[in-house]
């Protein structure tokens, strides 16, 4: 067995034991609410966008209640997430479509999604991940600066990474290791004050590469 098939192997023995069941971290009621959760999320951590969604959500749920505030209230209501103006402006604006193109519900395909106001790829990706159960691989600045450390991806771009990693690992571990990937790099391999003696798989593939 060649080191890189010896390092996924490892990699996806640990993740799974670890992290067997793996919860998205964002609260979300149905797939409107998702998708504007992971918008919020860009820049912002889980944990702040769950405290502000708890009061967006309270008074919208769906694109037709959103639309009934005024972009101003509801970056009033987003701003602790940061870039408040482009987020509800986006939100506002998604939401019309949404009506106007989508019937009120939210497209299950990444094309679709991207079309979106302030949709990106990573954002469509937990979308069609979390929320439609189809096979993607949504990858962060997090899961590229591990796949870096790992040395399992070179990737200089998101893009690239995220290109590797769905070639290295099965497609229907994707939606599992995106989210096992993160609650790793939380857990034990942050970007600051990582030490590799208590970071199991920075140890391991350290020494894989001996």
């Amino acid at each position: 067995m060649n080191l890189e098939k010896k390092k996924i192997n490892f990699i996806s023995r640990f993740l799974e034991k670890k992290y067997p069941e793996p919860q998205p971290p964002l609260d979300f009621s149905n797939h409107y609410t998702l998708l504007v959760a992971v918008l919020l999320s860009a820049q912002c951590t889980d944990k702040r966008v769950n405290i502000v969604t708890k009061d967006l959500f309270a008074k919208a749920t769906s694109p037709k209640e959103m639309i009934q505030m005024s972009p101003q209230k509801i970056q009033k209501i987003i701003r602790p997430c940061g870039l408040s103006q482009f987020k509800a402006n986006a939100i506002y604006n998604l939401s019309k479509i949404l009506i106007e193109n989508y019937n009120s519900c939210v497209p299950d395909s990444l094309e679709e999604l991207e079309k979106l106001p302030g949709v990106g790829h990573k954002t469509a990706s937990v979308v069609v991940s979390q929320g439609f159960h189809k096979d993607a691989f949504p990858v962060d600045t997090h899961i590229q600066r591990l796949a870096a450390r790992w040395k399992i991806s070179n990737g200089k771009s998101i893009t690239q990474t995220e290109k590797d990693l769905k070639e290295k690992f099965p497609k229907k571990k994707w939606n599992k290791l995106h989210l096992q990937i993160i609650f790793y790099g939380r857990e034990f391999c942050p970007a600051r004050g990582h030490e590799i003696k208590n970071c199991p798989i920075c140890l391991k593939m350290e020494e894989l590469e001996k």
